[in-house]
């Protein structure tokens, strides 16, 4: 993937998901994406089957990533979230620069 920050430890990112996706991780990325590789400590169909208030307890500090290695840039997820937390790489806000590393060290474990 072009222009990502890459290194031994850190895969190159194409989509990054932000702070605005903390506390929240609406699925709607998720419906959208062609080859799953939005994840998170949670999984998207666990979310889905919860309450409102449940999955408001549920996601406190939680939020989701995208996988470098699965990912294929196509930016469908970007236009689908509902509260604007994902990014191009590139693109990312400066305040949520380490956002970059904490997705890609999310699918490094």
């Amino acid at each position: 993937m072009a222009g990502g920050i890459c290194g031994a430890r850190v895969a190159c990112m194409a989509y990054v998901i932000t702070e605005p996706c903390v506390s929240t991780c609406d699925t709607a990325c998720v419906k959208v994406c062609p080859c799953d590789c939005i994840h998170g400590p949670v999984k998207p169909e666990e979310l889905e089957a919860l309450s409102a208030d449940e999955r408001s307890a549920r996601v406190q500090k939680l939020q989701l990533f995208i996988d470098p290695a699965v990912c294929i840039s196509c930016g469908l997820c970007e236009n689908e979230c509902p509260v604007r937390a994902i990014y191009s790489e590139n693109e990312v806000p400066e305040h949520w620069r380490e956002y970059i590393a904490l997705n890609a060290e999310f699918f490094a474990k």
